[in-house]
């Protein structure tokens, strides 16, 4: 359980150290002369490496396509590789590593919200609370759910909290930290995040929601904690509905 805990947080380091061994390797290998297709392996071999400390296939993959996706690119545009690494940097201002650690840039899927207004009735004075709204698909999900409740987001990374904004003008949205918002006042709280951030969220929302609300997670289930409705359409991930206890 602690070495998930590392893993999760030190994410995307595992990438970044993996394409930079990659590209270090590579380019030692063409300093001794020795033939592409060999320096390409030994690269691409030594850039898996960091892939064993991520703690899921996705990740893995991720970290293991970079050299060879980059080498491709490069190597067919005839550019030196430093344009690789310098291609990150917009995505690391944009997704900035603290926005990482929560969950990686996967949009709610339009319609993958559908049903729940049979689930869960909302009067028009309810505020409805997008966790990490990234660019505000979930946003848009939730308004075709609830179309006369205050819909409201938060996100940590100040690029996608003003393209949120900006394309979802009915919302209320923030740049902000997820963790350190206060949810008691809210009557629903959405999540698409990643199954390690779930038992946080849990306890937060077990700690701080009014009994009675609604945390709604799309795609991860909360550890150890028994679903009041789940909802799975066709094509669509799984959406996990869960209502907050009193507390004993």
């Amino acid at each position: 359980m602690h070495v998930l805990k590392l893993r999760a947080w030190v994410w995307p380091l595992p990438a970044l150290l993996g394409w930079c061994m990659a590209w270090a390797t590579y380019a030692t290998a063409h300093a001794l002369a020795l033939p592409v297709t060999p320096a390409l392996l030994a690269a691409a071999v030594v850039g898996c490496a960091p892939a064993l400390m991520t703690p899921t296939w996705r990740r893995r993959v991720i970290v293991a396509a970079g050299f060879p996706l980059s080498a491709a690119v490069l190597r067919g545009a005839d550019l030196p590789s430093l344009v690789w690494l310098a291609a990150l940097l917009p995505l690391w201002l944009v997704y900035p590593l603290r926005a990482w650690r929560d969950a990686p840039f996967f949009p709610t899927g339009k319609g993958a919200l559908q049903g729940l207004r049979k689930l869960i009735f909302l009067t028009p004075r309810a505020r409805v609370l997008d966790a990490g709204c990234g660019l505000g698909h979930g946003l848009q999900a939730l308004r075709e759910v609830w179309p006369q409740v205050q819909i409201e987001g938060v996100e940590w990374s100040r690029p996608l909290a003003l393209l949120a904004r900006l394309r979802c003008s009915f919302a209320s949205v923030r740049r902000g930290d997820m963790w350190l918002d206060d949810w008691r006042h809210y009557d629903v709280v959405y999540l698409f995040q990643r199954p390690e951030s779930m038992a946080r969220a849990a306890s937060k929302a077990q700690s701080e929601m009014r009994p009675g609300s609604w945390l709604v997670s799309l795609d991860f289930a909360v550890p150890l904690w028994r679903e009041h409705a789940r909802l799975a359409r066709p094509g669509q991930r799984m959406v996990w509905v869960y209502r907050i206890a009193p507390i004993n």
